[in-house]
């Protein structure tokens, strides 16, 4: 497998191979003049979006300034708005669904690292020296959820459709669709749109 590939899987990869390193330098470059254009310069902000983006809809707002690492793993759909100050790691795919709101400050991670130390932290036979495991997993926000600022996603995480998320929570587990969700960690307290707190849903 490449590097590409096995961090597309979830495996562990090299993020410092070549091909990464020219993803993020093609995503600085246009990220660069993004967070330069005025409010009002919208066909030329979406242009850039365009080239940035895996996939993007309809009637798609993104506030600078917005900070992502290579930009072609962020898939949003139609309808959607993004505040400033969001910061999206996108080295797996974040899947945006359609009438979703992201405040400011929000900040989605696909990227992390293995909890014990030696795990995290291999030798490397050739130098000697100690190597930083990294590996990364999808996130997947659901149609008509709603992130309040500050939020906080982990890697390989799902939003289920027309859920909320309260200001400065932590999400580390999944969240069922149609649910209030707050904290740190974050927790379900109460169900929405018309579902009981007792009914069982999966994620989507």
């Amino acid at each position: 497998m490449t590097e590409l590939e096995k961090c597309m899987a979830g495996e562990y990869y090299d993020c410092h191979d070549k091909v990464f390193l020219e993803f993020k330098r093609h995503a600085r470059t246009l990220l660069q003049r993004y967070n330069t254009l005025a409010y009002e310069e919208a066909t030329e902000k979406t242009a850039i979006l365009k080239e940035l983006l895996g996939e993007i809809g309809t009637k798609v707002t993104v506030a600078s300034p917005f900070l992502c690492d290579y930009g072609r793993n962020i898939h949003i759909g139609n309808n959607v708005s993004i505040n400033m100050n969001c910061t999206f790691v996108d080295c797996n795919k974040i899947i945006i669904g359609d009438d979703v709101l992201i405040a400011s400050n929000v900040q989605l991670y696909t990227a992390t690292h293995p909890i014990e130390f030696t795990e995290r932290y291999v030798n490397d036979r050739v130098s000697g020296q100690l190597l930083r495991r990294t590996y990364a997993l999808p996130i997947k926000i659901g149609n008509g959820c709603w992130l309040g600022g500050g939020v906080i996603v982990l890697p390989g995480i799902e939003i289920g459709s027309g859920s909320v998320i309260g200001a400065g929570s932590v999400v580390t587990k999944n969240i069922p669709p149609n649910s209030v969700a707050v904290g740190n960690p974050c927790k379900v307290i109460r169900k929405i749109n018309g579902e009981s707190i007792h009914e069982e849903s999966g994620c989507f």
